[in-house]
Order: C-alpha cells, then sequence, then structure tokens
C-alpha cells in the first residue's frame, strides 16, 4: 500500500513524519514542485534578506524515520482522478496511490496593470527570496504593492538594508485585515518612524518605464519613482489541479471535520490549502495560513489518513486548533493566538500601545485572539487565558 504528499513544503514534511511515527511502513512518495528539499519560509522576508540566515541555514533537518520514502522534485500534479486514486504529473508520470495528502498550499495573487515586467517582483518561495535578495541595495527605490505581514515585514528590511520604500495598499492603515485598524494604525506608525513612506487608500493603475518598471501610476494619480516593485496583495490557493472531482476549491478545499476532501475517505488536505470548520472558535469553514496550524493541520489529516486505511487505533474527534502567528518587523515583535478575524471589537488589556501591550479581541464580548506587542515573556499565560475563556464559554453553552 502506498500514500502520495502532493506539496513538499512544511505541512507535507510534518505529514510523512507523523505517517512514520505513528507505524506506517508503506511506500511514501512525496511530489515537490520546488527543487528545495523543504525549508523554513517565515525568514524570507526577514533573517534571508538582510544575511542573517543563508539558504541551507533554512532547511529542515529530515527525521531518521524518512530515509526510505521517494521525494520527486521539481514535480507538480496536473491533474487528479479520485475515483481510479490517480495524479498526473507535470512530467508525464502517472501515480496510484492508497491514501492521498494535498499540501498543495498556494501562490501569490499578482497585479494585473499595463506596463514593463521587468522589475516586478514576488515573494513566495525560496528562489524568489534569493533573487530579492540580490537586489536589496542601499539607495534602491522599492515600492511594496500590499500592507500585510509580507509587505511591512520586508519593508522593514528593506530600510534596514537601505533601501528607499513606499508602500500601497487599498486599506486604511497597514495590516488592517489581520489585525484591524486600532493595531494596525500603531503598526504603521511605527514603520513611518523609521522611514517607511504609506500611500493608503489607493493600489497600482499602471507601471512606466522604458524596458523596465522605472515609475508607478497609483489610481489617485499620484507617481512614485521605482527601481523594483514587490507585489505582496495576497494568495491564490493551489487547486487547479483538482478540477472535475466534485470537490468544492472555491477558496482552498473545503473539508470534513476530519480534513477528509469533501468527505472522502483516504484522501485528506493539510496547509494554506485546507478550508475547515474549526469548533474552538465557533468559526466557519476558513483556510488559515499559519506556520503552525501547518503543522497542526499535518498531524491532524495524517491520522485521519491512517484511519481510513486501517491503521489507526484511535477514534477520531474533530479538528480543532489554536491559530498562532509571529512578525519580527523592525525592533517591534508581535504574536498572537486565536482567530482574530471574528472580532467585532478590541482592547488593550495591559501596557500602552504604543509601547509593549497585549490587545484582546472580541467577538460579543466572548474572547477569540489576543496580540501581544512585545511581552515575550507573557505569551504562554495569554494563550492560557484565551483557551480558558473559550473552554468557559463553550461550557456555558452546554
Amino acid at each position: 500500500m502506498s500514500i502520495l504528499i502532493i506539496g513538499g513544503s512544511l505541512s507535507g514534511l510534518r505529514a510523512a513524519e507523523r505517517l512514520r511515527s505513528e507505524g506506517w511502513a508503506g511506500a511514501v512518495t512525496v511530489v515537490s514542485a520546488e527543487n528545495h528539499m523543504p525549508y523554513n519560509r517565515p525568514p524570507l522576508s526577514k533573517e534571508l534578506l538582510w544575511g542573517e540566515e543563508s539558504p541551507s541555514d533554512l532547511e529542515f533537518e529530515l527525521s531518521p524515520l524518512l530515509a526510505d520514502i521517494q521525494w520527486k522534485m521539481g514535480v507538480s500534479a496536473t491533474a487528479l482522478n479520485i475515483n481510479e486514486k490517480r495524479v498526473e504529473l507535470s512530467n508525464g508520470e502517472s501515480l496510484t496511490y492508497e491514501g492521498l495528502v494535498i499540501a498543495t498550499g498556494v501562490k501569490s495573487r499578482r497585479l494585473n496593470a499595463p506596463g514593463p515586467q521587468d522589475g516586478r517582483v514576488i515573494l513566495r518561495n525560496l528562489d524568489d527570496a534569493i533573487m530579492l535578495k540580490d537586489k536589496l541595495s542601499s539607495g534602491l527605490k522599492l515600492v511594496i504593492l500590499g500592507a500585510g505581514f509580507i509587505g511591512c515585514e520586508v519593508a522593514s528590511t528593506a530600510r534596514k538594508l537601505g533601501c528607499d520604500v513606499d508602500v500601497v495598499a487599498v486599506d486604511e492603515v497597514a495590516m488592517q485585515v489581520p489585525l484591524g485598524k486600532m493595531v494596525g494604525a500603531e503598526i504603521q506608525r511605527r514603520h513611518e518612524a523609521e522611514g517607511v513612506r504609506f500611500h493608503m487608500g489607493v493600489s497600482i493603475a499602471e507601471l512606466q518605464g522604458e524596458g523596465k518598471v522605472q515609475e508607478v501610476v497609483l489610481t489617485d494619480g499620484r507617481k512614485l519613482q521605482a527601481d523594483l516593485v514587490l507585489e505582496t496583495i495576497g494568495s491564490i490557493p493551489n487547486t487547479e489541479w483538482l478540477a472535475g472531482n466534485d470537490l468544492d476549491i472555491s477558496n482552498g478545499v473545503l473539508c470534513d471535520e476530519y480534513l477528509r476532501a469533501g468527505g472522502n475517505a483516504g484522501v485528506v488536505v493539510v496547509g494554506d490549502v485546507a478550508r475547515f470548520a474549526n469548533p474552538l472558535f465557533d468559526a466557519p469553514p476558513l483556510r488559515i495560513e499559519h506556520w503552525q496550524t501547518a503543522i497542526d493541520t499535518a498531524n491532524y489529516g495524517a491520522r485521519t489518513l491512517l484511519s481510513d486505511l486501517g491503521h489507526g487505533n484511535d477514534e477520531l474527534t474533530p479538528i480543532s486548533v489554536m491559530p498562532w502567528f509571529w512578525s519580527d518587523q523592525g525592533e517591534t515583535r508581535m504574536s498572537s493566538f486565536g482567530m482574530l478575524g471574528l472580532a467585532n471589537r478590541q482592547e488593550v488589556l495591559e501596557g500602552e500601545l504604543t509601547g509593549e501591550c497585549a490587545i484582546g479581541y472580541f467577538r460579543d464580548g466572548v474572547p477569540v485572539g489576543i496580540v501581544l506587542v512585545g511581552l515575550k515573556e507573557k505569551s504562554a499565560r495569554y494563550k492560557r487565558w484565551l483557551q480558558k475563556a473559550r473552554d468557559e464559554y463553550h461550557a456555558g453553552r452546554e
């Protein structure tokens, strides 16, 4: 019996490790579109760019348990036939399986605007980061489209390297989507204090230049000089290869409560591409693009798969996770637990917003998340606070 894992980043790697640690002795094949072995992605926008870490430093150490699995690198899946349990690959191969792990992640959304292509870059994988690192230097005029995690992290890194940085975004303040207006405005203030210029409520209408980007025209008519434009305007799940299997792939792959793709036994979805309900927060099916959630879903999906294949001993329970992320932006270290996007109110629980602080996120008076700006030593305490609040909320509904 064989298990096929499509996707060779963090979630695919952890799924393979879990399968072996739970006693799966059958064949395991990992198909990865990249030519690099699994590596850690968060440093791509920070430590790698400013030279603190090298590409080899980011590569995960492989467990001895994985010594006998097969890796197919630089190859992507092009089609799936669930009924025949068959996956077609870009190199012409056709692979069959007993169990399938879908871990194909996401790709960068691109700007649809006229103008030269040379000088437009993205940051999604190691090759992107290596290319960007080679271009960032003192005096470079960098325009970043998007003020989310990647955009703000690169803005901070680029300023550290001496670049001239403009950030353009349709939102009212930086980090508005993940953090809300109050905290986002403070994060923007901190970046502005370091020399980053923000142009909010607008986008890029056109790129201009002779053969390469030299200037960007904003939707309000203003123009910015640019040697390089970094597009960080969100992600698109890699699901095209799954078409034709009666799966809901409108935003990632819709899973059941056990991470089965569309409820199909023997096919699980893990990582950024998985869309699932999270009962801990009474959340509807959502994709969660966090480092820790990639690990949590990989571990859970592997157990579901083993159970479907008759190798699991434990009774399955619906997946329930505590999302967690961190972000380093200059001197500001942020960490968070919970699902901030569910909140309709934020409140500073400790400290001052302009310094180190803890911000609670509430939905109808009940905590759904916590953001720490600094206060690293209190991370575990606030995680327990949130977990207890959620447990008490659910107990009160029983």
